[in-house]
């Protein structure tokens, strides 16, 4: 079992910048990766960024290349995500969420959440 929780979030104006973290606790000896999920009102929630978890390799959606940068510490169990020149389009809930390992040590599926923290980018 993995918990996650986050810090961070705000409302910032378009060309800002926010940071937005969490940190992890259990079992993370089982994650493969951490990943940035967002959801803007009326729309489905799609995965924004994600970092391995041993070896650091991250991917970044099209809509924030360039502008979004994910990192993580091991010793702390945390992933951050910096955010530069946020747009309007930006604005949503971010979730953190935990990937698990598979059983032939590929990729699991997300099946850790954090409650999630709001992102607002005004014009």
């Amino acid at each position: 079992q993995v918990q996650v929780v986050e810090f961070g979030g705000g409302m910032v104006q378009a060309g800002g910048s926010l940071r937005v973290s969490c940190t992890a606790s259990g079992r993370t000896e089982s994650m493969y990766a951490m990943g940035w999920f967002r959801q803007a009102p009326g729309k489905e929630r799609v995965l924004v960024t994600s970092i391995t978890w041993s070896s650091g390799r991250s991917w970044y959606d099209e809509s924030v290349w360039g502008r979004f940068t994910v990192s993580r510490e091991k010793d702390n169990s945390t992933m951050s995500l910096q955010m530069n020149n946020l747009q309007p389009e930006d604005t949503a809930v971010y979730y953190c969420a935990a990937q698990k390992r598979g059983t032939n040590g590929q990729r699991g599926e997300y099946a850790y959440w954090g409650q999630g923290t709001q992102v607002t980018v005004s014009s």
